[in-house]
């Protein structure tokens, strides 16, 4: 019932203000997000959010950028007056939103940035030349003060794999904040665990391992201390993309569940249909959905459970592409 009220009100997920349409960006104009409006908003509860605008700085604005040299934090001054310093005031509202924003899922940003960009922002040298790259301004405050949360840029999700990637973590998380955080025990620890491993095991094996290893001896740590650690791991773990060949490891794995309940055609179809997702010659909801047809009449509560089989809304149709 908790999982269908969530669905019905929307999952807290952070964006970029202008995403949405509003027009904070420095030049009066927005970059509405076709896809976050018109697809997302029907599963996300959208919180806008412009560092830049809660800075202080109005709209229209005179331009910033980062400015540093390489290997050292940049500072984010004005374009055309490097007077303009507002790297201690976007460092203060963005630490004070992450502390009344703990209840997020993920934080969908604003390619290029200089406070939103999440990689690839130009960072120019004291000398006005370009340098190197770097993450904007309120994006390393997000990684500093609150590493578990999955962000992605808007314009990155026009990637089949990475669109996938940002919304199964998400989900992920969901579930963590739902069904760890909110009620804290070991045993809420091992069950999310249980149902994670094999979502886990696509993106990551050597995680799945080492957390497996980790959770093993769980109950001789403090249980904030395991659940902090557990949680590291495990994001991190999920934002590796999965790939055909991962995603066939943890398919194998799966179908290794129901061996003794169909008969040798049946498998033999399954192993094909795992085979040719593998070699590229379909989409990953080709396999899926047939284990999932033989999973629902002959598997076990354990391999019923696992959130590898239905990590996000069917609808979305996000292993259609991948």
């Amino acid at each position: 019932m908790a999982e269908q009220a969530a669905s019905r009100e929307g999952i807290p997920v952070g964006i970029s203000a202008c995403l949405m349409g509003e027009q904070v960006r420095y030049n009066g104009g927005h970059k509405r997000s076709r896809y976050c409006l018109e697809v997302l908003q029907d599963r996300f509860a959208f919180e806008p959010f412009c560092p830049e605008l809660e800075a202080g700085l109005g709209v229209p604005r005179e331009p910033i950028r980062l400015v540093g040299l390489l290997n050292e934090e940049p500072r984010v001054v004005g374009t055309k007056d490097p007077s303009l310093d507002v790297t201690d005031r976007l460092d203060e509202v963005s630490e004070a939103f992450v502390d009344a924003h703990r209840h997020l899922r993920g934080f969908i940003l604003m390619k290029g940035s200089p406070s939103c960009g999440l990689e690839r922002v130009k960072v120019y040298h004291p000398n006005g030349m370009p340098s190197h790259a770097d993450s904007g301004a309120f994006v390393r405050a997000l990684r500093r003060h609150f590493p578990e949360l999955p962000l992605e840029e808007e314009a990155r999700m026009n990637d089949a794999v990475l669109r996938e990637n940002f919304i199964t973590r998400v989900y992920a998380f969901d579930d963590w904040k739902r069904q760890v955080e909110a009620a804290p025990s070991y045993h809420a620890l091992l069950q999310f665990h249980s149902r994670q491993k094999y979502l886990l095991m696509a993106h990551h094996v050597e995680s799945y391992r080492e957390l497996g290893r980790y959770l093993a001896e769980s109950s001789k740590r403090p249980l904030q201390e395991a659940m902090a650690h557990y949680l590291q791991g495990f994001m991190a773990a999920l934002g590796r993309p999965a790939t055909r060949k991962t995603h066939a490891n943890a398919l194998m794995h799966v179908l290794g569940y129901l061996k003794e309940a169909v008969d040798g055609e049946t498998r033999q179809d399954l192993l094909s249909a795992i085979d040719d997702y593998r070699l590229g010659h379909v989409h990953l909801a080709v396999p899926i959905r047939l284990l999932k047809h033989y999973v629902k009449r002959h598997g076990s509560d354990y391999i019923l459970e696992q959130t590898y089989l239905d990590p996000h809304p069917y609808e979305l149709g996000l292993r259609n592409t991948i």
